[in-house]
């Protein structure tokens, strides 16, 4: 029997897994696409069944394999896709929304977001975002890449409607969320969706989380995972093509950090101590 993933709570009451699945890289090379597809089938069946993807990702590619993975099983699955800043006008966004509906061969996408800011003013995206929604084509809308300021604004313009998640990059290597962005969120009851909680692998191998991991029989992969996992809001999404590897990284979630463990991670990876500009790749 698998174990009880660690759940988010999102603005409305919806729960959805801490722990989804990225495609970032997915769908560049035909060869490839799918036991891409198939280590997305097999973090549904663990029941990672958040799945991330963008029409910026391998030009809608990635959006192709998505849609190839949960064919027979759109029901399951938490869609999130997100719109470029240069589509991001009031008709543009629906456009490309409804490009990504055809690609994803599904009729609806539960979180749209916008990837980072562009030249269009807010309100005309958000604007579309709500245009979507009413039209069932989206079940609610986000943003990406927004620090908190961004967010302040972003709340004003977009009153009373509210954005349901911001993804942003968030790991142990790069934690500068944590000194304003990352509370600012938790109290507003917007959660944070972690991309790259592996820093694109630069993480795998470090001395301190195989350390750690050697404690729990964990690799350090995993470590990094569970970190993330303690964060109250957070919602981590790797992107692994290997079903195996998927199957691994679900098993973060089975990890309990002790205190000493975070104070090592601490020590390996200081947390912000003023404030620091938004960190993207």
């Amino acid at each position: 029997m698998k174990a009880e993933l660690p759940a988010v709570t999102l603005p409305g009451g919806r729960q959805v897994p801490a722990l989804g699945l990225g495609t970032w890289h997915m769908g560049e090379s035909h060869a490839s696409a799918a036991q891409e597809a198939a280590s997305l089938r097999a973090g549904l069946d663990l029941g990672m069944t958040v799945i991330d993807t963008a029409e910026m990702y391998a030009d809608g590619g990635a959006e192709t394999v998505v849609g190839d993975a949960i064919r027979g099983r759109r029901d399951e699955v938490f869609l999130v896709s997100k719109v470029l800043p240069h589509n991001a006008s009031r008709a543009g966004t629906i456009a490309a929304c409804e490009a990504s509906l055809e690609r994803l061969g599904t009729d609806h996408i539960d979180l749209y977001l916008l990837h980072w800011r562009g030249r269009y003013p807010l309100a005309d995206t958000v604007e579309a975002f709500e245009r979507l929604k009413a039209d069932g084509k989206i079940g609610a809308w986000g943003v990406s890449n927004f620090d908190e300021e961004d967010m302040k604004e972003l709340l004003g313009v977009a009153e009373p409607a509210r954005p349901m998640a911001n993804q942003v990059l968030y790991n142990l290597a790069r934690r500068g969320i944590e000194y304003d962005l990352l509370r600012w969120s938790q109290v507003q009851g917007i959660p944070i969706m972690a991309y790259s909680p592996l820093d694109e692998g630069r993480l795998i191998g470090h001395p301190v989380l195989d350390e750690i991991g050697r404690i729990h029989n964990a690799g350090g992969a995993q470590i990094a995972l569970a970190f993330l996992l303690t964060k109250a809001g957070v919602i981590a999404i790797p992107k692994s093509g290997s079903p195996e590897r998927v199957r691994e990284n679900f098993k973060a979630s089975e990890i309990r950090l002790t205190s000493e463990d975070l104070r090592l991670l601490d020590e390996a990876f200081p947390p912000p101590t003023r404030k620091r500009p938004l960190e993207m790749i």
